[in-house]
C-alpha cells in the first residue's frame, strides 16, 4: 500500500497541472476567503437563507451579510447591504419574512425583513443586547436569550440598573463565592443567559414586556461559551419550548450534567426537568414534525465531555427514553427529523471525514448519505437535505442531496472565482499500525509546486482536543494547505484519542497523554518517511495548539529526533498549575483521574515542566491573554524555560485573542510568524520578506 499510495499521489499531481495563471494558496487567501454559513430552509422548502462572511482587512473584521437561495432557480441574492453584519437568520412562521440579529441600532437586537418588499425593521428594542433568538411556531411569539442577573425579581430592568451602577462606581473589585470566576475568554460577573418570550404584533414586531421562561434556573440557556438557539426546539403548535441547561449550582466548574427542560412559551408554568435521571450530558432536543416524539443526544458518563453522544428518542409527553442505533459507534453533532416522523439525520466524524447519516428511529438502521469531506451543518428541505460541506481543498459551499441518498448537487459558488486563481496541494489518506497494534489514520498534503524528483521539508501538524481530529476539513486557522502553498509537505495523524474511530479509540488517551499518542506520532512519522520519497527527513518541524501544543512541549524532551524546530500555540506546559488555573475543571479531572490534590502522580507522569532540562530544540511559543482555557502563564512559563537555558526561542503574544486567533490581521501575523520560523530552521530555500 505505501508504494501504491506514493504512485497515486505522484500521478494525481502530474495529471492535474496547475492553471498557468494560478498561484499557490497563502495565509492571506485563507483570511480573505468567503465563508458560507449554515443553511436555514424556508417553511415551504423552496428557499434557503444563509449568511456569507467576507473579510474587511481595512476594518480588521469579518462582515456577514444575509443571502437568499431559490432552490427552484438555483440563484442566490444578497438581502442586506454591505458594511454591517447580520447573524442567525430565522424564518417567520409563514415564510414571508426573515428575522436576524444585527447591532446596527447600537446593541444586538432582532430585525425583521419582509421578503415581499421594504427595508428591514427593528423587531426588538430591549435595554439589553439579545444573545440569540428563535421564532415560535404559530407566529405569535419570539423567544430571546438575554444575559441577566438571575437573582433579580424583575430580571431585565434590574440588570440594567445594576450594570449602570457598576459603570458609575469608582470601585472595580468583584467578589466571588464560587467558580466559575472566569470562563473561556471573559471574567464572570454573575449574569446568566436566560430565555424570555416576546409577543409579536400584526406586522411581526415585538410588543409588550418580555416574559421570563427560565426564571429560577441557576444555569445558562443557551449554554456558554458556544451554545446558541440551535439548542432550542418547539412543539409544532408552539405551546412548549424544549431546551438544555447545565444542572450544577456550586459544582458548575466540574460538572457536565446537562438536562433537558420543557416550559410553556406563555410562561404559565415553571420549566420541568425531563432527564433528571441521567447525570451526564443531555442536549440538542428535537421535536418530531407531528409532535409525538422527542429526540436528543445524550452521554452516559458524568464529567467526560468527549463521551459518545447517543441518539435518544421518547414518546411525548412522558414516554420512556430509548437509545436508537446503540451499536452505531459514532458521536453525532447535528440532529434533525425527516418529514416522515421516523428518519433522523445527523453528521458525525468518521475515519477522517464527517459525513451526513440517515438513522431509522424505529429499527436503528444507519445509512451514509455523503462521502469525503466535512458536513458542517444541514437542514431538511422536503425530500432533500441542504448542507454545508467542505474538504481540504475547497471551502464550504451549500449542497443538496436526496434524503434517500444519491449524488450531491452544488447550490452556491461563492468561493469559485477565488479558487480558480489558486493552486492547492494534492492530498491523500494513509494508515499504519500504531500503539497496541491498532490501525491509525493520517493525511499527507503535497506542496503546491510538487516535483516528484525533489525532497521537501515537512510541517508535522498535531491536533488539539485532545479528543479531536485533523480530518478532511477546510479549517480557517490550522489549514494544511497554507503550509503546502509555502513549499512544505503537511502531515497530520489522528493518534489514539482522536474522534471518528469508535469510542474506545477516543477513550484511550485519558490518563495516557504522553504514551500511546506519542507512540502513534512516532510510528506515523516512520511510515511517512519510509513511504513517500519526496519527504526530506532532515528538515522537519512539529506544530500544535492546545493539546497539540502540550504534545510539542512533551516532544521537546521525549522525541527530539527528527525535529529541527517546534511551534507551540496555547499549549499546556505545567499540568499542576494548569489544573489550578483553568476554568472547566471537569476536563482535567476526567483526563487525570481526579483533582490534582487527589491524583498528583497521574498529572506528573506526563508533565512537560518536569523535563525542561532535556529541552534543546528551537521553539516558537504563541499565546493569547484572553485564553482562560489554557491560561497565558502556560505559554510564558514555556518561553521562560527556553530563554533561561539559552535555547533559540521566540514568543508571540496576542493581548486581544483567546484560545483562537480570530482577528484578520492577527491571523496574518500568526501565519507570517510561523512561516518565518519554519523558513529559518527548515525552509524550502526561497526568500520571503518576513524571514528574520
Amino acid at each position: 500500500m505505501p508504494r501504491n499510495a506514493l504512485l497515486l499521489l505522484v500521478g494525481l499531481c502530474l495529471s492535474a497541472p496547475a492553471n498557468a495563471t494560478s498561484r499557490p494558496f497563502t495565509s492571506e487567501d485563507l483570511v480573505r476567503m468567503e465563508r458560507v454559513g449554515a443553511p436555514v430552509v424556508s417553511p415551504n422548502a423552496r428557499e434557503v437563507a444563509y449568511t456569507l462572511r467576507e473579510t474587511d482587512l481595512a476594518g480588521n473584521r469579518g462582515v456577514t451579510r444575509l443571502w437568499l437561495l431559490d432552490l427552484r432557480s438555483g440563484k442566490s441574492r444578497p438581502l442586506t447591504a454591505e458594511g454591517s453584519s447580520v447573524y442567525s437568520p430565522r424564518w417567520s412562521h409563514r415564510g414571508h419574512a426573515l428575522y436576524f440579529l444585527s447591532a446596527r441600532s447600537g446593541s444586538m437586537q432582532v430585525w425583521r425583513l419582509d421578503l415581499r418588499g421594504g427595508e428591514p425593521l427593528q423587531a426588538t428594542d430591549l435595554p439589553l443586547g439579545v444573545v440569540d433568538f428563535a421564532v415560535v411556531p404559530g407566529g405569535e411569539r419570539l423567544v430571546v436569550a438575554l444575559e441577566v442577573f438571575p437573582d433579580c425579581e424583575d430580571p431585565v430592568p434590574c440588570t440594567v440598573e445594576r450594570l449602570d451602577a457598576i459603570t458609575d462606581s469608582q470601585r472595580s473589585g468583584v467578589v466571588y463565592d464560587r467558580l466559575f470566576v472566569r470562563h473561556w475568554d471573559s471574567w464572570k460577573d454573575g449574569r446568566r443567559n436566560q430565555l424570555f418570550a416576546l409577543a409579536l404584533d400584526d406586522i411581526g414586531l415585538a410588543s409588550g414586556e418580555p416574559l421570563a421562561l427560565t426564571a429560577g434556573l441557576d444555569a445558562d440557556a443557551p449554554s456558554k461559551p458556544f451554545g446558541d438557539a440551535g439548542e432550542l426546539s418547539f412543539s409544532p403548535d408552539g405551546e412548549h419550548l424544549y431546551f438544555p441547561a447545565r444542572v450544577a449550582g456550586a459544582e458548575e466548574a466540574w460538572s457536565t450534567n446537562f438536562d433537558l427542560y420543557r416550559v410553556p412559551t406563555d410562561a404559565s408554568a415553571a420549566p420541568i426537568n425531563l432527564t433528571a435521571g441521567n447525570p451526564a450530558v443531555d442536549t440538542a432536543p428535537r421535536v418530531s414534525p407531528n409532535g409525538k416524539y422527542l429526540a436528543w443526544l445524550a452521554m452516559s458518563r458524568p464529567g467526560f465531555e468527549a463521551d459518545r453522544l447517543r441518539v435518544m428518542v421518547r414518546e411525548l409527553p412522558d414516554g420512556e427514553p430509548r437509545e436508537v442505533a446503540p451499536d452505531w459507534d459514532h458521536s453525532p453533532h447535528g440532529l434533525a427529523w425527516g418529514p416522515d416522523n421516523r428518519t433522523l439525520f445527523a453528521n458525525a466524524a468518521s475515519v477522517g471525514n464527517e459525513p451526513l447519516f440517515a438513522i431509522d428511529s424505529r429499527n436503528g438502521r444507519v445509512r451514509t448519505l455523503t462521502g469525503a469531506g466535512t458536513v458542517n451543518a444541514f437542514d431538511v428541505a422536503g425530500k432533500n437535505l441542504v448542507l454545508s460541506q467542505d474538504a481540504f481543498d475547497r471551502p464550504a459551499e451549500l449542497w443538496q442531496v436526496p434524503q434517500r441518498g444519491g449524488k450531491l448537487r452544488r447550490l452556491t459558488s461563492h468561493t469559485q472565482e477565488r479558487l480558480a486563481e489558486l493552486q492547492f496541494g494534492e492530498y491523500e489518506p494513509f494508515d499504519f499500525t500504531g500503539a497496541n497494534g491498532d490501525t491509525v489514520h493520517g493525511w499527507i498534503v503535497a506542496p503546491t509546486d510538487f516535483d516528484p524528483d525533489r525532497r521537501y521539508p515537512v510541517a508535522f501538524l498535531i491536533h488539539g482536543g485532545p479528543q479531536g481530529s485533523f480530518g478532511n476539513h477546510f479549517h480557517y486557522r490550522w489549514n494544511p494547505q497554507t503550509y503546502a502553498g509555502a513549499g512544505y509537505v503537511a502531515v497530520v495523524i489522528d493518534f489514539h484519542g482522536s474522534t471518528g474511530y469508535g469510542q474506545a479509540f477516543t477513550d484511550s488517551i485519558s490518563g495516557d497523554w504522553g504514551g500511546k499518542p506519542l507512540e502513534d506520532l512516532k510510528k506515523g512519522w516512520a511510515h511517512v518517511r519510509d513511504s513517500y520519497a519526496f519527504v526530506d527527513p532532515r528538515r522537519v518541524c512539529a506544530l500544535g495548539a492546545s493539546y497539540g501544543g502540550y504534545m510539542v512541549n512533551w516532544i521537546a524532551s521525549q522525541w527530539q529526533q527528527p525535529f529541527d524546530c517546534l511551534v507551540n500555540h496555547d499549549g499546556l506546559f505545567d499540568l499542576r498549575s494548569f489544573y489550578y488555573s483553568t476554568e472547566e475543571l471537569w476536563f482535567p479531572e476526567w483526563e487525570f483521574g481526579g483533582p490534582y490534590h487527589a491524583t498528583p502522580e497521574t498529572y506528573e507522569r506526563f508533565n512537560p515542566a518536569r523535563h525542561v532540562t532535556d529541552w534543546k530544540l528551537p521553539m516558537l511559543v504563541i499565546h493569547g491573554s484572553a485564553d482562560h482555557r489554557v491560561p497565558l502563564e502556560q505559554g510564558l512559563a514555556a518561553f521562560t524555560a527556553l530563554q533561561r537555558q539559552g535555547i533559540p526561542s521566540r514568543f508571540l503574544h496576542f493581548p486581544d485573542e483567546n484560545h483562537f486567533v480570530l482577528k484578520p490581521h492577527n491571523s496574518l501575523q500568526w501565519h507570517e510568524t510561523v512561516e518565518a520560523w519554519l523558513d529559518r530552521w527548515i525552509g524550502p530555500g526561497r526568500e520571503r520578506s518576513n524571514t528574520p
